[in-house]
C-alpha cells in the first residue's frame, strides 16, 4: 500500500530533473528521423521513460473522452425526458469507477497477482512508489530506479482505470430510462470495485487465464463483453420499459429522440478507440512499437468501417427496415470484435472481423426483440455478442487457441453473469431497481432530478 504526501510534491520538484526530461524529450524526436537503430538506441533510458509515460497519459486521455460518447449516444436514444438523468448516470458512473479503481480496485486486479491465481493484494488505496515519492522530494538518487521502471507509476493507474469506466458506461445505456439512479450507482460501485478487477486478475493482471494463454489484447471480452454480461442481467432483473413489447407480441418501436447527438457520440466513440486499442501496446519507446501503433490504428478504423456497412447493407433483410440506429451499433460492433487483436498484420482480417461483428450485432438485435429483453441502445448485442465473436477470432489471425479462447469466454461470462444476477436480485429486493410507473410515464428528468433537458418543450406521457 502506497501513501501520497499531499503538499510536497509540487514545491520540491528538482529542476535539474524537468530539465534532463525535457531534453531528452527533444533528443529522441531528433533522432527518431534517423535510422532504425539510431532511433531504438535514441530512446533508452530516461527518454524512454518520458515516452511511454506521456503515451500513456495521452491513450489515457482519448479513452476518458468515450465517457463524452456515451453520454452523446446515450441521451439521444432516451426520449427527451430522460436526457438529464442519462448524464447524470454517466458523469456519476466515471467518477464512481475512479474512486473505486483508487481504493480497491486497482490492488485487486494487478498488485500482487500470483502467477495462474485468481486475484492481487485486498490493501487499500494505490499511490506513487517510494522511488518515485523520494524523487519528487529532491532525492536524485532516486531517479535511476524511477526510470528503470519504463513509466510513470500513476500514468499507468490513470490509463487502467478509463478502461474499467468503459466497463460500467455499457450497463448504462442498456437499462435506460427505468433504472433507479441509486440503484444503480450501487451495482456501478460493486461492479468497478470487485467484479471487473478479478476478471482483470485472471488475465491482464496474469492469472489463471493468462497461464493457459488466453488472448484479449485490449479487452474484447475483458472489458466489452464483462460490460455486456451485467448490462443483460441488469436488463432481466429491471425488464423492460413500461409499453416496449405489446401483447400481440410487436415490439413498439422507440427511435432516438436526437439522432445528431446520437452520431456524433458514435464518433467520439470511435475517435476513443484508437486511444483505448493503440494504447495497449503499453510502450511508444522505438520504432517497433511506432510501428504495431500505425498498425493497430488501421485495424481499428478498417473494422469499424466494415462494421458500419455491413450493418447498413443487411439491416433490412434481418430487421425488415433501413435502420440508421443498427448501422451506428455496426460501427460499434466492428471495433469491439476487432479490439481483441488489432495488433495483427493482415489488415483484410480487420475488414472480415468487423463486418462479422456488424452482422452478429444485427442478428443479436434482433434476437433481443424475439426474447423480449429491452435494450435502449443496443449495448448487449454490440459488446457482448460482438466482443464474444472478436475473441473468437483471435484464433484465425492473433495467435489464439480455440479451447482456451473459449474456456475464458465462458468462465468470465459465466462469473460476471452470475454475480450481476445476484447483485441486482439483491439491490432489487432491499432498494428497488425499477422507478415507479408515474416516475417511467412522467420522465425522469421529472420525476427523479427536478430538472429537463429541454425546459422549452412540453413533455407530453405517451399512450400505453
Amino acid at each position: 500500500m502506497y501513501w501520497n504526501q499531499p503538499g510536497s510534491h509540487g514545491a520540491c520538484r528538482n529542476a535539474a530533473v524537468r530539465h534532463a526530461a525535457r531534453l531528452g524529450s527533444l533528443s529522441a524526436i531528433f533522432f527518431l528521423a534517423l535510422s532504425p537503430t539510431e532511433a531504438r538506441a535514441a530512446v533508452e533510458g530516461e527518454s524512454a521513460f518520458v515516452f511511454n509515460t506521456f503515451a500513456f497519459l495521452v491513450w489515457g486521455a482519448l479513452v476518458m473522452w468515450m465517457a463524452a460518447g456515451f453520454t452523446m449516444l446515450e441521451s439521444g436514444s432516451v426520449r427527451t425526458k430522460n436526457a438529464s438523468a442519462i448524464c447524470l448516470k454517466n458523469i456519476g458512473l466515471y467518477s464512481i469507477a475512479g474512486l473505486t479503481f483508487y481504493a480497491v480496485g486497482f490492488n485487486f486486479m494487478y498488485v500482487g497477482v500470483e502467477p495462474g491465481g485468481w486475484f492481487g493484494s485486498l490493501n487499500f488505496l494505490y499511490g506513487p512508489s517510494a522511488d518515485e515519492i523520494g524523487l519528487l522530494d529532491g532525492q536524485e538518487e532516486a531517479a535511476a530506479a524511477v526510470i528503470g521502471n519504463g513509466y510513470s507509476t500513476m500514468s499507468n493507474w490513470y490509463f487502467q482505470m478509463v478502461f474499467v469506466a468503459t466497463t460500467a458506461s455499457i450497463v448504462s445505456g442498456a437499462l435506460a430510462e427505468r433504472v433507479k439512479l441509486w440503484s444503480f450507482f450501487i451495482f456501478i460501485t460493486v461492479l468497478t470495485a470487485f467484479i471487473y478487477p478479478l476478471v482483470g486478475a485472471w488475465t491482464w493482471g496474469g492469472g489463471w487465464l493468462a497461464e493457459m494463454g488466453f488472448k484479449d489484447f485490449a479487452g474484447s471480452t475483458i472489458v466489452h463483453s464483462t460490460g455486456g454480461w451485467a448490462a443483460l442481467a441488469g436488463a432481466l432483473i429491471v425488464g423492460p420499459r413500461k409499453g416496449k413489447f405489446r401483447p400481440d407480441g410487436s415490439v413498439k418501436i422507440t427511435p432516438p429522440s436526437n439522432v445528431p447527438i446520437v452520431t456524433l457520440g458514435v464518433f467520439i466513440l470511435w475517435l476513443g478507440w484508437f486511444g483505448f486499442n493503440g494504447g495497449s501496446q503499453l510502450a511508444m519507446g522505438g520504432a517497433l512499437d511506432a510501428v504495431a501503433v500505425s498498425n493497430i490504428f488501421t485495424n481499428t478504423n478498417l473494422a469499424a468501417c466494415a462494421g458500419v456497412m455491413t450493418a447498413i447493407c443487411l439491416s433490412r433483410p434481418i430487421l425488415g427496415r433501413l435502420d440508421l440506429y443498427a448501422g451506428l451499433n455496426g460501427t460499434l460492433a466492428g471495433l469491439v470484435a476487432v479490439t481483441a487483436a488489432p495488433d495483427i498484420v493482415g489488415h483484410h482480417w480487420a475488414v472480415i472481423i468487423g463486418a462479422t461483428g456488424g452482422l452478429v450485432c444485427l442478428v443479436a438485435l434482433r434476437l433481443l426483440e424475439v426474447l423480449k429483453i429491452d435494450d435502449v441502445v443496443g449495448a448487449v448485442p454490440a459488446h457482448l455478442f460482438a466482443g464474444v465473436w472478436g475473441t473468437l477470432a483471435v484464433c484465425i489471425a492473433g495467435g489464439g487457441n480455440f479451447l482456451v479462447q473459449l474456456v475464458g469466454i465462458l468462465a468470465i461470462g459465466v462469473f460476471v453473469f452470475g454475480t450481476s444476477m445476484l447483485t441486482w436480485f439483491a439491490i432489487d429486493r432491499t432498494l428497488g431497481s425499477r422507478v415507479s410507473t408515474t416516475v417511467e410515464v412522467l420522465g425522469q428528468d421529472v420525476g427523479e432530478l427536478g430538472i429537463e433537458a429541454y425546459p422549452e418543450f412540453v413533455v407530453m406521457p405517451e399512450e400505453d
